[in-house]
């Protein structure tokens, strides 16, 4: 699904992604509710095309979600203030600022692209359904992907924004402009059934140009999410017990190992949602350049390595030693030409264990010899500058691995049994982390003592992979961690409130359907 599916992915985008408001587009932009597919191919390319709009910068492409779930918490913040990311990150967040789109990201933008999905996704599962032009093992293979990537939009909804618009049939544009909101509970009953029926029907893994299809651990590994979610420790500990031991993953020997761009699909990768270079995008004139504007010529690459990585007019701290990092960069084919508007946070640069291993791939405060400015997290740069250039990078995108899992394991038999076996599952992660034994092993923790471990573990090992909002949330320990942050550029400890666990619908949405604001006229506690 990478370069080798060019034209297809050319063909997805003209056909899936148009229009800028869900609510007032046209068939054509989706999904039409009268399609019907003629062949598997048809459908295949259908799937194809709502995997398209998860790479969308609204979602996984550059930092939709990342506003979410990293920005905004105690790892990640940006290296000066930029309007788009400081509503959030900031906790200044309202209904209007939701509709404000800089780079087709927003809050407005995730929420209608999401959507956007869901429409396509309950139309390509209703017309694959006895379709006779497909056979009954294609037939299962779409519904059960295609309910998957239905399931993973809702998990974000819910996560994102609660009770919100829920429907599984395919409606049309008229009757889904007037839904209500649904209650999370009902609506993640149905993502729990809808991952259940993903990981009965699909494959323990995809090779070839089918690598960056979601594999049934994809859904399992949401399910355990869930289950701890809701508190429900063995049930997310059995699940989690099962990845372990059943699917074809394993923790490779060391972190850096995970994030070598040459071998994206490695073992400890459950999922990773592939991009290509040099693909026109739907950006067509003149937008986000230094400044946040694109170039037309630009390509629908994956944009996030460029937020994580430095640029130049930043760097190094010593500004007259600029011309040499310039040249010294050159000489290694690379350049400082991101943004830098996803840098380590001064909170975690100055907490992260300095005899921790993963550090230098999470803080980088020097590069080459010359002492940076701010610190940055490698893990993520891609400074080739012919082979990845500024926002058309054909590096992968992240969304789950097997450490995180082993980590959820521990959690979760620490939260039922105390840390007596749950040592099991964190020791592999920092065995690998620390040098001696003496500084991975946890001994004689009680359980609040190994809860917090956990939080910390969580914090070191995935740090910058969109997890760590989710966390601190059903931790309910947001609103005392962000209290207690300095940051560089914003005062979210002084701003943040009980009620930002969760976005507001954006002010458009409502506008055009006032049921929103049936089951909850404070909109989230924002009005």
């Amino acid at each position: 699904m990478k370069t080798r599916n060019i034209f297809l992915y050319i063909l997805m985008i003209f056909s899936f992604l148009g229009c800028e408001k869900f609510l007032e587009e046209e068939p054509r932009a989706l999904i039409a509710p009268e399609t019907f597919f003629a062949s598997e191919n048809d459908a295949r390319q259908a799937v194809n095309g709502i995997y398209g709009i998860l790479k969308n910068n609204s979602i996984y492409g550059q930092v939709g979600l990342d506003h979410f779930y990293d920005n905004g918490a105690d790892i990640i913040e940006p290296n000066r203030s930029a309007n788009f990311v400081e509503p959030i990150g900031n906790y200044s967040m309202n209904e209007a600022l939701a509709d404000v789109s800089v780079q087709k990201m927003s809050v407005s933008d995730t929420w209608k692209d999401l959507y956007r999905i869901i429409f396509s996704a309950n139309i390509i599962i209703d017309r694959v359904t006895g379709n006779t032009a497909i056979s009954q093992d294609a037939q299962i293979d779409i519904i059960a992907e295609t309910t998957f990537i239905r399931a993973l939009c809702y998990w974000h909804i819910t996560n994102l924004w609660g009770a919100a618009p829920y429907y599984t049939e395919p409606l049309t544009i008229d009757e889904v402009r007037v839904l209500g909101r649904t209650d999370k509970e009902t609506i993640v009953n149905g993502v729990l059934a809808d991952l259940q029926f993903a990981q009965a029907n699909l494959q323990d893994s995809y090779t070839g140009n089918q690598s960056g299809r979601a594999s049934k651990w994809a859904a399992a590994i949401i399910e355990a999410k869930i289950y701890m979610q809701q508190k429900k420790w063995q049930p997310g500990l059995d699940k989690c017990i099962q990845i372990i031991n059943q699917s074809p993953h394993s923790l490779l020997p060391t972190y850096a190992e995970v994030f070598d761009p040459s071998n994206e699909y490695n073992s400890e990768i459950i999922w990773s949602l592939d991009f290509a270079k040099d693909i026109r995008s739907q950006f067509e004139e003149g937008t986000v350049r230094e400044d946040g504007t694109l170039p037309a010529a630009f390509g629908n690459g994956n944009w996030r390595p460029s937020m994580f990585s430095p640029r130049l007019r930043d760097e190094p701290k010593n500004s007259s030693e600029r011309s040499a990092l310039a040249a010294a960069l050159n000489e290694r084919g690379e350049a400082f030409n991101g943004t830098g508007l996803q840098v380590a946070s001064k909170d975690f640069a100055e907490k992260f264990p300095l005899n921790d291993l993963r550090r230098p791939l999470n803080i980088a405060d020097t590069y080459l010899g010359f002492e940076l400015n701010f610190p940055y997290m490698p893990k993520f740069w891609n400074l080739d500058v012919n082979n990845s250039p500024r926002f058309n990078h054909s590096d992968n995108r992240l969304v789950f691995r097997l450490a995180d899992v082993y980590l959820m394991a521990a959690e979760c038999e620490n939260e039922i049994n105390g840390p007596a076996n749950a040592y099991q599952y964190i020791h592999p992660i920092r065995q690998r982390a620390y040098n001696t034994q003496a500084e991975w092993e946890l001994v004689g923790l009680s359980q609040q003592e190994f809860r917090e471990a956990i939080y910390d573990e969580r914090k070191w090992e995935l740090a910058g992979e969109c997890f760590r909002r989710y966390d601190l949330i059903r931790w309910g320990i947001l609103l005392n961690v962000v209290q207690n942050l300095e940051y560089r550029f914003w005062k979210p400890n002084e701003n943040i409130k009980p009620y930002h666990v969760l976005l507001p619908i954006p002010l458009q949405e409502l506008e055009l359907n006032p049921a929103l604001l049936d089951a909850d006229p404070t909109n989230n506690g924002y009005r």
